[in-house]
């Protein structure tokens, strides 16, 4: 087996150290704010199975970087306001992992702590997403 220099444990933990974690009974108080953009970076097969968080907007983690960046051409203008920008994927690992490479890149973001997953069990407000 090949030894890697850092885990992806060990890369999610350093992200956390340095990124803005938001708790669960807290983004759902958020829902609704219009300060507030909620980004689900989750595959869209995920947000099917499961649905999603009212208002949520969908950003695939592999295109993230290129849509948050005035330069690239495929910036998304919804990313371009001055609101508070929070990331949430299943578990809260791919959400760190890009919240921490996006704060690398100067966009200030934040992401759910524990992922959809927690949401879920808080009962947290989700709508269905219908396959296209």
């Amino acid at each position: 087996m090949k030894k890697l220099k850092i885990s992806s444990a060990e890369m999610v933990s350093n992200a956390r150290k340095r990124i803005e974690e938001i708790d669960t009974d807290k983004l759902i108080e958020m829902v609704g704010d219009p300060d507030v953009v909620i980004v689900d970076i989750r595959d869209i097969r995920e947000r099917q199975r499961t649905g999603a968080i009212p208002g949520s907007v969908h950003a695939p983690r592999g295109m993230l970087e290129f849509w948050v960046d005035p330069e690239s051409p495929y910036y998304k203008e919804v990313f371009g306001d001055d609101k508070k920008y929070v990331l949430h994927c299943a578990s809260g690992w791919r959400s760190a992992l890009t919240a921490a490479t996006l704060q690398d890149m100067g966009f200030e973001t934040a992401h759910l702590k524990d992922g959809f997953s927690s949401w879920e069990k808080a009962g947290g407000p989700i709508e269905p997403v219908e396959k296209k």
